[in-house]
């Protein structure tokens, strides 16, 4: 593979750890757990990185944060703002572009629930001054930034926010966010907000009348639009309501995992009647199946080959909505925020210590690929299912 032009930089290091900031020791991003085999022969290795070499490659959702190496300080790190992100790893994931949801740090831990609109403005503005002092990662406004990431060995950084909550009932704190960076952005996560019902919810009231003036101007302005956590019946409202394609990021098939957390039929056929496109989900005990209780690599390309042949190949991509660090503990630790027991619906299923070949931003794609390949999908199939589908959406939206 091509080497990306990553120099090494760290976090926050044109400022003094100690002084300027407080210190926490970091997991490692590089070899936390075994590699995952997938039993490639030397010609299907080749073809993977021959793949990532030549091809866009785009996640759809992923939290690019390192965590702490001891998860009992997880609140005061992210209470900082100043989540550190893995470079290095990054350096070597083969993506060309991620959807970086950061961690809404101080949001998770100054509330209840968060997402208060001074806080989501601190996180952005300490992130976006991480990233402008580094020369690696790329801020993505445009198409053609993606396009200039693969050129120039960068990895862009979509902006993005997993809900409209913060907005509260102002329609052009919209904008302010596009100004800011934003190109992407949830409708609700998991409670009900101003535009429309979570997943969390007994009834689901469907999108709002601001609601629908919101996805009108993210139509406008350029926004894409996410309903991963919506209820069912706000997602098909805002398939129905918008001009433009609408993404699911990050989820799975209910019929393959029945649960909250994961999509109806309905809600996927509307997803790819509208232009729009799922990206699979792969956080801890999410995109199970019956075949492969155990979630791993195998369970969450369970879904993929159900969601391809439901709503049609060139409406599936990839969102694994990783990070680095103990996913499963930081999911222990904020279970009540997360919605963990809603989205579960009381389904039982075998806990792992982590999700194995799909664990975090470095391996996802070296994986999915390889999988592809041994299972013999074409490298036209591929290339779609990596970046091709969100870029044809993103060419409409943005």
């Amino acid at each position: 593979m091509t080497q990306p032009r990553y120099s090494g930089y760290k976090s926050y290091s044109y400022l003094t750890p100690g002084d300027d900031y407080p210190v926490f020791e970091l997991e490692k991003e590089l070899d936390r757990v075994p590699p995952y085999d997938l039993g490639l022969d030397e010609a299907q290795r080749a073809r993977v990185a021959t793949l990532l070499d030549d091809n866009i490659v785009i996640s759809l959702h992923d939290h690019p944060c390192v965590f702490p190496a001891d998860l009992g300080q997880i609140r005061n790190y992210i209470r900082t703002g100043r989540e550190h992100t893995g470079f290095e790893g990054l350096a070597r994931s083969g993506m060309t572009a991620l959807f970086d949801n950061m961690m809404d740090g101080t949001a998770c831990v100054t509330s209840k629930w968060g997402w208060k609109w001074d806080d989501i403005i601190y996180d952005l503005g300490l992130r976006l001054s991480d990233i402008a002092h580094q020369d690696f990662v790329r801020v993505v406004h445009g198409i053609d930034d993606i396009f200039a990431a693969k050129a120039d060995g960068e990895v862009g950084f979509v902006m993005s926010l997993e809900a409209s909550t913060p907005i509260e009932n102002e329609v052009d704190r919209l904008d302010i966010l596009y100004g800011l960076g934003i190109r992407q952005m949830g409708i609700a996560y998991s409670e009900s907000n101003t535009l429309g019902s979570g997943l969390k919810e007994a009834r689901d009231g469907g999108l709002t009348v601001f609601g629908k003036r919101a996805v009108e101007r993210m139509n406008k302005l350029g926004i894409a639009i996410d309903v991963s956590h919506s209820g069912d019946q706000t997602c098909l409202d805002v398939f129905e309501a918008s001009s433009k394609p609408v993404f699911i990021t990050h989820a799975g098939a209910r019929a393959v995992w029945n649960t909250a957390r994961m999509m109806p039929d309905e809600v996927l056929t509307a997803c790819a009647q509208s232009g729009g496109v799922i990206g699979l989900e792969a956080a801890p005990h999410t995109t199970l199946s019956p075949q492969h209780p155990e979630h791993s690599l195998e369970s969450v390309m369970d879904h993929f080959e159900y969601c391809v042949n439901r709503m049609g190949i060139e409406h599936v991509a990839f969102g694994p909505d990783t990070t680095y660090g103990d996913h499963v503990g930081l999911h222990r630790i904020f279970a009540g925020n997360l919605s963990l027991s809603q989205a579960h619906g009381g389904v039982t299923y075998e806990q792992v210590e982590y999700v194995a070949g799909l664990e975090n931003p470095t391996e996802n794609f070296h994986n999915i690929v390889g999988w592809l390949v041994k299972h013999g999908y074409s490298d036209d199939n591929i290339t779609a299912v990596i970046g091709g589908n969100i870029l044809r959406v993103l060419k409409e939206v943005w």
